[in-house]
This record gives structure tokens, sequence and C-alpha cells, in this order.
């Protein structure tokens, strides 16, 4: 069997021509699988998570994607255990996107694996490139984040809503604007501060 040379370059992060791919391996049945997921009706739950599950590449047992949402391949993606994002996100996975357990992702959040050349002769010839995102455990990013290719998010990570992500970020931090700076570290006054309110809520709920 001839090895499918463009797909290979593909998931290896090096320049590809996307028309060259097999058609076996190309983004079709995905894509497919992807707009019968944003057709089902909202209420049939299971049916929208049975469907998340043959989409993607791996996936925890507990994991949602409020559609509608947009993917490429699908099976360039990995989601970890308890995995919620909301509606409008796009996964561009021309190379994989992976992410932790207990990942927590605003509305119209975007991935974008793909890249192009710089020098626009070559960009011209419709030669492109991929290169993959991490996104570690126990990391949330805020509604209209844009997480660029190659970029990794360090665990316990939070990115501010509206954050344009060029580099990796390390965990225990939070960082935001255009391009993404770290604004803080996290430490255990956020720790303490947060155990509170929720010890606060849970007493409230049981006198209710």
């Amino acid at each position: 069997m001839t090895k499918d040379f463009d797909y290979e370059q593909l998931l290896a992060g090096e320049l590809y021509l996307a028309q060259d791919i097999f058609d076996e391996n190309t983004s079709l049945e995905g894509e497919k699988l992807n707009q019968k997921i944003n057709m089902e009706p909202i209420e049939n739950f299971d049916r929208i998570v049975a469907l998340e599950k043959e989409l993607f590449g791996k996936t925890g047992t507990n994991i949602y994607i409020r559609p509608p949402f947009y993917t490429d391949y699908g099976r360039h993606i990995e989601l970890g255990e308890n995995f919620y994002a909301n509606m409008n996100c796009t996964f561009l996975d021309v190379n994989y996107i992976t992410f932790g357990d207990n990942v927590m992702i605003g509305p119209d959040a975007s991935f974008y694996t793909a890249g192009h050349p710089t020098d626009a002769n070559v960009r011209n010839t419709g030669l492109e490139f991929g290169l993959p995102i991490t996104v570690e455990d126990n990391v949330w990013i805020g509604g209209h984040a844009t997480i660029l290719p190659g970029v990794s998010i360090g665990e316990n990570a939070i990115v501010a809503a509206g954050s344009v992500v060029t580099k990796d970020v390390p965990k225990n931090t939070i960082v935001g604007g255009n391009p993404a700076k770290i604004i803080r570290q996290l430490n255990e006054e956020d720790k303490n501060i947060w155990n509170q309110k929720m010890a606060s809520y849970r007493k409230k709920k049981l006198r209710h």
C-alpha cells in the first residue's frame, strides 16, 4: 500500500498539501459527523454525547460540548475526564489537540492548530502546516479566547476571556490580553477564599 505522504507530513507538523491527502484520510467523515451533532435537538443530551464520543479520537466517560461546535477531523482531538465546553467553540484539528481532566471552556473559544508560511510565494502554493495544542488538567479557558498552534497550557491555569494565547502558559497562572501575558500566579489565598465560599454555600444549602 502506498503511504499517504501528505497526511504523514500533516501529523508530523511539517508542510503538506491538503488536496493531496488520500480520500480515506481527509476530514470529510469528521465534518459530516460534526454536522450531524449540530443538527441534533438540544434536549437529546445522551444522543449528543454518544455522537461526540464517536467523533473524537479519545474521551473520558463524563464529557459534553454544547452544540453547535465545529471541528475538522475530530479524531485528532482527545478529551480527558469531566470535560465541558460551551457553545460555538471551534477546534481546528489538522494536528492533535489534547485536553486533560477537569477542563472548562467558555463559549466561542477557538483552538487553531493550523498555520501557514509567512512567505507569500510559498503560502500561495497551498502548502500549510499544523502544530499540536496541549491543555493540561484543571484548566479554565474563558469565552472568546483563541489558542494558537503549538501552544501548551499548564495545569490549573486560567486563560481570561478574549485572550489570544501565542506562547505556552505556565501552570498555576492567570493569563490575559492580546497577546496573552501572565497577570499573576495562583496562590494559597485563592484556595482559602474559594474554599470558604464553598463551605458557606454548603451550609446555606443544608439550612434551606
